[in-house]
């Protein structure tokens, strides 16, 4: 049988898959020693006591004739919807209706299956560095050509870095979709409402669809950001939404997250005409999807209430008193930093003129500290790195003085 040759002409090994055979080889070589784990984005908290008894009592009512369920829509159930529209836009003056919001089991899901409803030669823009699932995704489908040189010949790229203030400078050639992050993952950095009025304003003219990410808004502590790109006027006619339960919720390993597709959100056909995405999708998750479990959404739903709310924002506190940790250290060495206040991630230069993967590589040896090399996330992150403050207190404590040390000694 012939195989999918644009999957077959990608670079060998996805970033974090790379990333795990070396630790893994490390350990092997130095078993008994404490190796602190700072790359992958995977919380460590535990999910709060308010949502795991919802999902227990869900999980209970399976067991029972009445509270048995099978099958369930395909874009959500109702109830975890409405919670999702009155806790999470209605506050922000956001008006959507049941028909608009797709439940689905993760961000990473719905930014990489988006790509689905585009044509085969649609041009697609992404801001670099870039979270890899948006170009894989695209790259899987044939839309971006091959991949020579290190960079893939029909993606547009836009530089966000250290010295242009990781605000991209939006393209000139005609895109057809656009996709954005913030607050950034990998670089932390966020974006304000002006900037992002002028993106959406952009898109508007020239009839380019914004697919947003916003799985980290629950990181940002200035209420003078956008949480939502809805919060801009004219976002419901050019953006879909992603967000997610995983790093809010602690839902990395239970998977719930949702995407919001506007029914004015519109697409164009080769004939001329145009069709709404938001019937595409639905169509598509009508053949592709049996939903996430009735026990998951019930504690999502949790999730959402507000004394979920409450609990949740213990476990971002922590995380957020973490990555403060890392910057006060980072910060300590006059390395240049992004990150690390709006966000759980932070984006840092190695020093001299290291790469990415030779100071991933030199702190995995001399702090036995993993973070993530910032070439694993397009060309403008070659020579930086990114650290995540998803673990305990104890280890980032720990790993931010090993990495101060090792640093220091350089």
């Amino acid at each position: 049988m012939f195989v999918n040759e644009h999957i077959a002409g990608m670079p060998a090994g996805y970033l974090f898959s790379e990333i795990a055979q070396r630790v893994k080889a490390f350990s092997a070589s130095h078993p008994g020693e404490k190796v602190i784990r700072m790359g992958i984005g995977d919380v460590t908290r535990p999910l709060s006591p308010f949502v795991s008894e919802a999902f227990a009592r869900a999980a209970r009512e399976m067991a029972t004739d009445k509270g048995f369920h099978g099958y369930g829509p395909e874009g959500g159930y109702p109830f975890l919807i409405d919670a999702i529209i009155r806790e999470e836009y209605a506050p922000r003056g956001i008006s959507l209706s049941r028909e608009e919001v797709f439940v689905s089991d993760g961000a990473k899901t719905d930014t990489a299956a988006i790509q689905e409803l585009f044509s085969p030669d649609a041009a697609i823009a992404v801001t670099d560095p870039v979270y890899p699932v948006y170009v894989d995704a695209n790259a899987m489908a044939g839309r971006l050509g091959r991949y020579l040189n290190g960079r893939w010949e029909r993606l547009v790229t836009l530089p966000c870095t250290h010295e242009n203030g990781f605000m991209p400078e939006l393209p000139r050639e005609r895109v057809d979709v656009l996709y954005l992050c913030y607050p950034n993952n990998p670089t932390g950095a966020v974006i304000s409402h002006d900037k992002l009025r002028s993106i959406v304003d952009w898109a508007a003219e020239r009839g380019t669809l914004i697919i947003y990410d916003a799985a980290y808004r629950a990181f940002i502590s200035d209420s003078s950001l956008p949480h939502s790109i809805y919060e801009v006027p004219g976002a419901g006619d050019v953006a879909v939404e992603c967000c997610s339960f995983s790093k809010t919720a602690g839902f990395t390993g239970v998977r719930c997250a949702w995407m919001v597709v506007p029914k004015g959100v519109k697409g164009r056909l080769p004939s001329g005409g145009q069709v709404s995405l938001n019937a595409l999708w639905r169509r598509r998750l009508a053949s592709k999807s049996n939903g996430v479990s009735y026990p998951v959404q019930k504690a999502a739903e949790a999730a959402c209430l507000p004394q979920g709310q409450k609990e949740i924002a213990a476990n971002i506190a922590a995380y957020r008193q973490n990555a403060a940790i890392l910057l006060e250290a980072l910060r300590g060495l006059g390395l240049p930093v992004q990150g690390g206040t709006h966000a759980p991630y932070l984006w840092l230069k190695a020093p001299g003129n290291m790469t990415g993967w030779a100071l991933f590589d030199f702190l995995l040896d001399s702090a036995r500290v993993v973070g993530t090399p910032g070439e694993g996330f397009g060309p403008s992150g070659a020579g930086c790195f990114r650290l995540t403050a998803f673990g305990s207190r104890e280890d980032t404590i720990l790993g931010a003085e090993r990495i101060r040390e090792a640093l220091l000694a350089l």
